[in-house]
């Protein structure tokens, strides 16, 4: 394990004992954690299986500063006392981190540390501080938008890229440095590759170069895998120009690759896919690539289907961590994925009539390895209710046929229907909302507990959604988002016997509302960080047709609701 420097690093041709960290693997999955949310990196790299992070990002707190910070905030120095303790329990579970500097928001706002610094020897000493202070043996330099442009920054950069280089030979340590640019999908813009000269002209060794594959922004329906392959197949050519004594392999062992899992920021055009993962490992092995990464850790989860660009959730439906389980086997050498698998449905759910029956497809897709045998089973149906699979096993990326048939007195209401995949590997499920039509006597609310992962039959304002996380119960929550001019509100109207029933239902938020209208009127509010339960009394006029709605208040942030029920 490498040993955590005690002091605050050394100033340039300083005259302190550097220590000799371990130098990270020459295949390395390390994907970036946003230093500026909430939660351990220790913790998130425990719970997802990704040993080695880069944490992201250093910035001044101001042009013209000479002194990162990380997020630029000056109660978060480099420091111990700052993510050491972090680094230090990732290194004891075998890993370790790469500091990033700039990022979007610094590379904008002229906080980058070579942009805001004009004196390339305090930048260095700063580069070294870092180095030290942690012990680390890579540097990766996110630079897009302005920093692309500022010419004096990107020489300031090279230039104490080179000092660092030198101090490190001196003094017998390990320094890498890595360049994170934006790509097209065939290689480096000329804004990037103007970095790159820079480098070269200033004697600056860059040893990765690492291309952003996503945020393309150029209005195509993107094939996210395929664009990776020939963005890096792009920068490869490139690399050879700007290196002619480097062979084809060398030049492929200084690449790197960040994906951005699920909806990027320009939106559904740009889905880099569970599937697409699978590609992109296997290409990356066989390429022998330096390092695989995505934007970022926090959003490995299925959190909020349909949302582009979030720091917290994929926009897509995926299992927690499946990104991280599918790149982590790159860091020990890039051995053949693991098989596993993919399952979904299509439809996610239908209405009938008691006595109907309804239909979808189960999906399968193989990845990586030899496509497995995935037995199929549905749990959850309610008395009376059967769900037949034909046939009950598949070979992973093939389908089968899913047929659910209620009986003349099943009970109307909302009934999630779990179908899983069973293999060698694990298992993975979906989920199926069968709603059963007519009055509901007792008051039985369709998708009460938003297990089918979508909104149907609620109506939403604003951008309220289905999320994964937090859920009180199952797999999936109500999320409303109230803005300035809009309380979010989801509403459903159904019909009820005439009389006294009780709308009940979980909560959490500052002022998360129950409400009953219509045929009824009533409603209560609380205001909880955890689960709340809320209880609404309410009596239904001859009619028995209600609307119950769950919102929030003006700007007042997020209300969360889970298993609503009507008794």
């Amino acid at each position: 394990m490498a040993t955590l420097a005690a002091g605050a690093g050394l100033a340039l041709g300083g005259g302190s004992t550097a220590t000799a960290a371990t130098p990270l693997p020459p295949h390395l999955f390390a994907p970036y954690f946003e230093t500026y949310g909430s939660g351990s990196p220790a913790d998130l790299a425990a719970q997802s299986g990704a040993k080695n992070l880069t944490m992201a990002f250093l910035q001044t707190e101001a042009r013209g500063s000479c002194t990162p910070y990380w997020n630029g905030d000056t109660g978060k120095p480099v420091a111990q006392s700052v993510f050491g303790s972090d680094i230090a329990a990732i290194r004891s579970n075998g890993g370790d981190v790469i500091p990033s500097f700039g990022g979007y928001a610094a590379d904008n706002g002229g906080t980058e540390l070579a942009d805001s610094c004009t004196d390339v020897d305090k930048i260095a000493a700063a580069y070294e501080n870092v180095i030290t202070t942690y012990d680390v043996t890579r540097l990766d330099l996110d630079t897009e938008d302005n920093s692309l442009t500022n010419t004096a920054g990107i020489d300031r950069r090279n230039q104490a890229i080179k000092k660092v280089q030198d101090w490190a030979a001196s003094n017998g340590r390990t320094v890498q440095f890595s360049y994170t640019l934006p790509s097209t999908t065939h290689g480096l813009a000329d804004s990037g590759l103007a970095v790159l000269r820079s480098a070269v002209a200033n004697g600056a060794r860059i040893d990765v170069v690492n291309i952003m594959a996503f945020d393309y922004y150029d209005g195509a329906q993107h094939d996210m895998a395929a664009d990776t392959m020939s963005a890096a197949e792009g920068l490869h050519g490139q690399l050879a120009q700007l290196y002619p004594d480097k062979s084809p392999d060398e030049l492929w062992a200084m690449t790197g690759v960040t994906e951005m899992p699920g909806i990027d920021d320009y939106g559904p055009a740009e889905t880099f896919t569970t599937q697409d993962a699978a590609k992109v490992y296997d290409w990356a092995v066989a390429k022998g690539i330096n390092t695989l990464s995505f934007w970022a850790l926090q959003r490995d989860n299925g959190g909020c289907p349909g949302t582009k660009g979030s720091d917290s959730c994929s926009g897509i439906a995926q299992d927690t961590w499946y990104f991280s389980h599918a790149f982590a086997p790159f860091t020990s050498g890039g051995g053949p994925a693991k098989p596993d698998f993919t399952l979904d449905l299509s439809p996610a759910g239908a209405a009938t009539a008691p006595g109907g029956s309804v239909s979808a497809t189960v999906r399968t897709t193989a990845l990586g390895g030899t496509a497995q045998t995935v037995r199929l089973s549905a749990e959850g149906a309610p008395k009376g209710v059967t769900a037949t699979l034909d046939p009950a096993s598949v070979t992973a990326g093939e389908q089968a046929g899913l047929t659910i048939g209620t009986a003349s007195d099943t009970p109307p209401g909302s009934y999630p229907i779990t179908i899983r995949g069973t293999a060698a590997s694990g298992g993975h499920s979906a989920v199926y909302t069968l709603t059963v039509g007519g009055s509901t006597p007792g008051g039985g609310l369709a998708n009460g507990g938003f297990e089918s992962g979508t909104l149907s039959p609620w109506t939403c304002d604003g951008n309220s959604a289905v999320v994964k996380s937090p859920a009180h119960s199952g797999n999936y929550a109500l999320r409303v988002s109230p803005a300035g001019q809009s309380t979010g509100e989801c509403r459903q109207t159904l019909t009820v016997s005439p009389g006294s029933h009780t709308l009940t239902g979980w909560v959490r938020g500052n002022y998360a509302f129950l409400a009953v209208g219509g045929g009824a009127q009533a409603s209560g509010w609380t205001t909880s960080d955890g689960w709340s339960r809320l209880s609404v009394p309410f009596t239904a006029d001859a009619t028995g047709k209600v609307t119950v709605s769950v919102h929030g208040w003006y700007g007042q942030g997020d209300v969360f609701a889970d298993d609503l029920a009507i008794g």
